[in-house]
């Protein structure tokens, strides 16, 4: 049995979000008075879990809608100066052309991901569900599965974070971790997700052909299969 539905993240799976997110940061911190992040702390909260980056830098839970309201809308005012990870084009070109269901669950607008799709491949994507809440993926997940008519066993979460392998786990799905994004790859092989992917050619490879899959969980250092 091989995948018929893809669900992608888009902010550090899809889209290189990172560098324009570590500019703005710190202005944000200081619009709604939580902990700046230096320079030097980077690199450990790329390794840490959303609970434990949100408790360093001491946000209260009342906040967090607040400040991802506004982390939207300064996305969507520096648009063009966000863009797609290279291979993502073509990844998700094949995956369409090869009749795979696409969604994207996102925190970020819905506006934001299209513009930054572009007209071409928003069309290729059947279902948004955007503006999740930082802990409210699953939900999300659940609702794609119910709307695409697709079982879990033949649907996989990719991301790269650590929450969404906890969302996708929630929802039942398997998750394929990617390694260019947000949270460290060291820490999401850790996890001992179905897959990870060092490339966008290697989802292309993996989710057409599931033996790829299995061969590159295996290289993952997991021993659960990518594939169903």
């Amino acid at each position: 049995m091989t995948y018929r539905l893809a669900i992608f993240d888009f902010d550090g799976t899809l889209a290189d979000t990172f560098p324009w997110f570590l500019r703005v940061v710190n202005t944000v911190a200081d619009r709604f008075r939580f902990k700046r992040i230096e320079e030097h702390e980077v690199e450990h909260l790329r390794g840490c879990s959303a609970r434990e980056i949100v408790k360093h830098l001491e946000v209260p839970p009342w906040k967090m809608p607040l400040i991802a309201r506004h982390m939207r809308v300064l996305a969507a005012q520096e648009i063009d100066l966000i863009h797609l990870f290279d291979g993502v084009t073509p990844m998700l070109r094949r995956l369409s052309e090869a009749g795979f269901r696409l969604a994207i669950v996102s925190s970020n607008d819905e506006r934001n991901v299209q513009r930054i799709l572009g007209a071409e491949l928003a069309g290729l994507v059947h279902q948004y569900e955007c503006g999740a809440s930082i802990f409210g993926k699953a939900a999300k997940f659940k609702r794609v599965l119910r709307s695409s008519g697709v079982p879990a066993t033949e649907a996989i979460c990719i991301g790269d974070e650590i929450r969404d392998h906890e969302a996708a786990t929630a929802a039942g799905l398997r998750f394929g971790a990617v390694t260019w994004g947000f949270t460290r790859g060291d820490v999401l092989r850790a996890l001992q997700p179905a897959a990870v992917f060092e490339t966008p050619q290697e989802i292309t490879a993996a989710l057409l052909d599931p033996s790829q899959a299995i061969t590159i969980a295996v290289q993952a250092g997991t021993t659960t299969p990518a594939g169903p």
